[in-house]
């Protein structure tokens, strides 16, 4: 029998080529790609920023997505991103990241959402709102420690928020230091 290579070239490391590609298609790509080309991936931002005279003090930004009932659309968190820092001297920052189901906000402050399609007049079925205060009440999906930086957590569409529910999202800088402390947040979603 001669030596045919049945997956693999020999020059080649083992799994470079398709094997099954009925059900494994050999182009991939992430769920935001499509979302984007149809015109229905999102973002909204805030940010925050503390000046440290005397004394502890924290930098807080608050986002908050409510999907209304009757919207006929469902939310797919794609991605949260931001960042703590500031002029503060860096290794005495701290902060928090808390993911919060519901949840409320004191004093709101209307955020409007950017299509990522930058071609497309669409507009976000979601109302989304900031506040410089913690969220208060709601359920705790997650919440995760800071060090100075930025942070990324891709959801790729895991945290779903269907009409008549709402996330919210918090990032909290802390600081005893004299400067300024900063806390920044993005959110990512798309709408089906």
């Amino acid at each position: 029998m001669p030596n045919n290579y049945v997956i693999n070239d020999n020059d080649q490391p083992v799994y470079v080529e398709m094997t099954n590609t009925f059900r494994a298609p050999d182009i991939s790509a992430p769920p935001e790609i499509s979302a984007s080309q149809s015109a229905v991936l999102f973002s909204a931002n805030a940010s925050n920023s503390a000046t440290i005279v005397l004394g502890l003090a924290s930098a807080i930004i608050t986002v908050r997505i409510n999907n209304p009932a009757g919207s006929g659309r469902t939310l797919y968190l794609s991605r949260v991103s931001g960042s703590i820092g500031g002029t503060s001297l860096l290794t005495s920052i701290s902060g928090t990241f808390t993911i919060v189901r519901g949840g409320t906000i004191t004093s709101p402050a209307t955020v409007t959402p950017v299509n990522n399609n930058l071609g497309s007049p669409a507009a976000s079925a979601m109302t989304v709102q900031s506040s410089t205060a913690a969220i208060t009440g709601g359920s705790v999906l997650a919440t995760y420690q800071l060090a100075p930086g930025v942070f990324t957590p891709a959801f790729t569409g895991s945290i779903i928020v269907p009409p008549n529910n709402a996330l919210s999202i918090n990032v909290t800088s802390s600081s005893a230091a004299v400067g300024t402390i900063i806390s920044a947040l993005s959110m990512t979603w798309w709408e089906r």
